[in-house]
């Protein structure tokens, strides 16, 4: 069963936007829902919305659910 969406703050999706848009890296800490934890980098290619869920998209990398997200380039991110 998929978990309910968690809305991310304005800020944040704000943040995210930003480094899309500059194209700059970044590096991501990404905890799954069976509670692994993912480190990746790199630049992320689109932040959207499908059925509900809001995502980002890292070129040539994975899709990832915004709310999983526990740090942007080392900062917290709640």
């Amino acid at each position: 069963m998929d978990q309910p969406y968690i809305p991310i703050n304005c800020e944040r999706h704000d943040e995210l936007l930003a480094l899309a848009t500059l194209r700059r890296p970044c590096t991501l800490d990404v905890e799954r829902p069976d509670g692994t934890l993912d480190n990746l980098a790199g630049v992320i290619e689109d932040v959207y919305a499908d059925t509900g869920v809001e995502y980002l998209r890292l070129r040539g990398g994975p899709t990832v659910r915004l709310d999983w997200i526990r740090t942007l380039n080392g900062r917290p991110f709640p």
